[in-house]
């Protein structure tokens, strides 16, 4: 059964984004969908390179002006 997880990485500036994220990656399951909320605007970059990278999919869910919401789901193993 796949699973939601939540990870608020709000105030934290790059690269600890990236690199909490592909933290919380490395315990997901295929179908397993991670939610990303943080508020550094360079993550709008980093984040959905790093995925691209892992073969994941990202989504921006929501993005306003001081706030961005990634969903990333788990793709392959």
């Amino acid at each position: 059964m796949a699973t939601r997880t939540k990870l608020d990485l709000t105030g934290l500036k790059c690269p600890l984004p990236a690199l909490k994220t592909r933290k919380a990656l490395k315990g997901l399951k295929p179908g397993d969908v991670l939610e990303v909320l943080c508020t550094d605007p360079l993550s709008v970059i980093d984040i959905p390179n790093l995925i691209q990278e892992t073969g994941d999919k990202v989504d921006i869910a929501r993005q306003a002006e001081r706030q961005i919401v990634f969903v990333i789901e788990k793709q392959t193993g």
